[in-house]
């Protein structure tokens, strides 16, 4: 079974994102539990507590489905201590919060090593550069370090694949299997494939064996045992543009047939499936003609 929503909007409180995931008939929402662009925040009361449990128990939809997304600012694999420091303890604060409304996942784009780690980074070494390879370490000590501080706690870590733009990683696959690889608690960490990430990283989607191959790609290299939830989103730049631009469904590069391909496929069952689309407005339409492709 397929469950779908989308990004919805916390203004006013976390609360209020179940009834804003309610008005589009989404069986899966995402939200920010607190302002994303801003390093710190109030703690959550027992108010907004237990009113988001009792608007999440209305509206239907299990906290399994819900796949919070951290702040932007917070780059796990900052080049610089402090910095990097500032990152962790907002880290840890977002996974704090996720447990305090009964959630189970927290979700998040990798890092950036912002072209300061190494003086080598022609230097190839394999799928990474020695920039990347720097950077993807502290990425993973960094969640380790996460995981250590929130040792009580079973809220996943959920790495995104990106598209790739500037210097940010987890655009190939083999990024995304070098952090998981290094995470001591493996059933802390899960994976989130957002589709115009995907494709715009260079990984085909607009065919049957175009999918087939990527998702084949995804199997071999980090797996689907891993796979905790995806972005559904089209893609206005090309195949490869390593470019970060959403697109409502259908009208971009990807067109329907990716959605079509995943809306039928098994591997996708029970999982948040996101919509991160730039018109909100048609988002509920959108979910209908996404379940209107199942059986197709």
């Amino acid at each position: 079974m397929k469950f779908v929503g989308a990004h919805v909007s916390a203004s006013g409180g976390v609360q209020n994102a179940p009834l804003n995931a309610m008005k589009i008939g989404a069986k899966a929402f995402a939200l920010f539990t607190k302002n994303q662009r801003q390093w710190k925040a109030k703690p959550l009361t027992m108010l907004e507590i237990d009113e988001f449990k009792i608007n999440l128990a209305k509206s239907g939809i299990s906290s399994k489905h819900v796949l919070p997304h951290d702040s932007y600012l917070i780059n796990l694999g900052h080049p610089e201590s402090d910095k990097l420091e500032q990152s962790l303890e907002a880290f840890i604060d977002e996974i704090h919060r996720c447990d305090q409304l009964g959630l189970e996942m927290l979700n998040f784009h990798p890092g950036s090593h912002l072209k300061k780690f190494s003086k080598h980074e022609k230097e190839d070494i394999g799928y990474v550069t020695q920039v990347e390879n720097d950077c993807l370490k502290i990425i993973a000590n960094s969640m380790n370090e996460a995981i250590e501080a929130t040792s009580k706690s079973t809220v996943k870590l959920i790495i995104e694949n990106t598209a790739g733009q500037g210097s940010n990683l987890g655009y190939k696959f083999e990024h995304l299997a070098y952090i998981i690889d290094r995470i001591e608690d493996k059933s802390r960490v899960g994976v989130c494939l957002d589709t115009c990430h995907t494709f715009t990283a260079g990984y085909d989607l607009r065919t049957k064996e175009a999918y087939e191959k990527t998702m084949g790609e995804f199997e071999n290299i980090v797996g689907f045992k891993y796979l905790c939830g995806m972005h559904l989103n089209d893609s206005k730049p090309p195949l490869g543009s390593r470019v970060d631009r959403h697109a409502s469904l259908g009208k971009g590069e990807l067109g329907w047939e990716p959605f079509r391909l995943i809306m039928n496929d098994k591997r996708m069952d029970d999982i948040p499936l996101i919509l991160e689309t730039i018109d909100e407005t048609i988002w509920a339409q959108e979910i209908k003609q996404l379940y209107a492709l199942i059986g197709k």
